[in-house]
């Protein structure tokens, strides 16, 4: 699993049975303080997350398929979850979602 920021939505108007009705998002990994790390992936949501959201990642074929309910679905990457904090081992709050939708204008 990882932590990654939702970059945008990924439209396919040609894709396999599987991903029919399914949201995808173009996700970036973050480190735990939320500096990006590694390449931006495709990740089928399952949480209802969008664009801005922080959220957390299953990117391991058997969990994927076993969330989508397809022993032989082609998939690996899953948004499963949004990350309301990140606390450091030293008890440090690294990001907290709460204090940035409070700056969020409305």
């Amino acid at each position: 699993m990882f932590l990654a920021d939702v970059l945008g939505a990924v439209v396919a108007p040609v894709q396999i049975p599987l991903l029919d009705g399914e949201k995808l998002l173009l996700v970036r990994p973050l480190t735990p303080d939320g500096r990006p790390q590694g390449r931006a992936r495709v990740a089928i949501d399952r949480a209802g997350t969008g664009v801005g959201d922080r959220v957390l990642v299953l990117d391991e074929g058997n969990g994927a398929r076993q969330i989508l309910g397809d022993p032989d679905a082609a998939a690996k990457c899953v948004v499963v979850g949004f990350v309301d904090y990140v606390e450091g081992q030293d008890g440090t709050l690294l990001y907290d979602n709460g204090a940035r939708a409070s700056l969020e204008p409305r």
